[in-house]
């Protein structure tokens, strides 16, 4: 059986691009030619390799979930729930401003609206985001049983309130809005987070 054509692209690069132009134009607002060409690769490479659009989202997806794991494991490794929660907003303040990257979160912004033939692509944003809230949610769960947050304190209600504050502050940069605007909203969200138990 002969051998397919080898790969001619470096798939780590064509990714990253390819999740900015998702990033900046959602799903729907990305065209194959603008992803294409940012890949700096042909159509029929981005067929061979992904299968389709959606094939190419669900692996810039991917990727993207890998290149952030790194800092949610530090997000998680904060001494306690306090500090992780602190960790978690200040540093989305700061990444949905980063000079040089588009202004939000990929994961929000990247599939509010899909029109016809789409209506699988916001779950699949959803997927990473509850991957996110879960992790946080196991977190604190591990928290209040070491008795670093008070036993009235509901783990899944705190991680969901930290991933809705997140998203808000997605839109409000992808909106404008400047890191200190956002610091300021981490702020008023972090003093309603509850203090270690005692």
């Amino acid at each position: 059986m002969a051998m397919g054509r080898p790969r001619s692209f470096d798939m780590d690069k064509a990714l990253d691009e390819a999740m900015e132009v998702f990033w900046r134009h959602g799903y729907d607002g990305a065209s194959i030619a603008e992803l294409t060409k940012a890949m700096g690769i042909k159509p029929p490479s981005l067929y061979a390799a992904f299968g389709n659009k959606e094939g190419l989202l669900k692996a810039a997806l991917d990727h993207y979930t890998v290149r952030h794991g790194e800092h949610m494991s530090w997000v998680l490794a904060g001494a306690t729930a306090h500090e992780v929660a602190e960790r978690f907003l200040t540093s989305t303040a700061d990444s949905h401003t980063e000079p040089g990257k588009p202004p939000g979160c990929l994961l929000v912004q990247g599939g509010l609206v899909c029109g016809a033939g789409s209506e699988n692509v916001p779950f699949e944003f959803a997927t990473r985001r509850d991957q996110v809230e879960a992790s946080l949610r196991e977190r604190f769960a591990r928290a209040k049983s070491d008795g670093d947050l008070p036993d009235d304190c509901d783990p899944s209600a705190l991680a969901r309130f930290l991933a809705c504050i997140t998203s808000g502050m997605g839109v409000m940069a992808s909106s404008g809005a400047d890191r200190e605007a956002l610091r300021q909203v981490a702020r008023v969200a972090l003093s309603a987070f509850p203090n270690a138990a005692g």
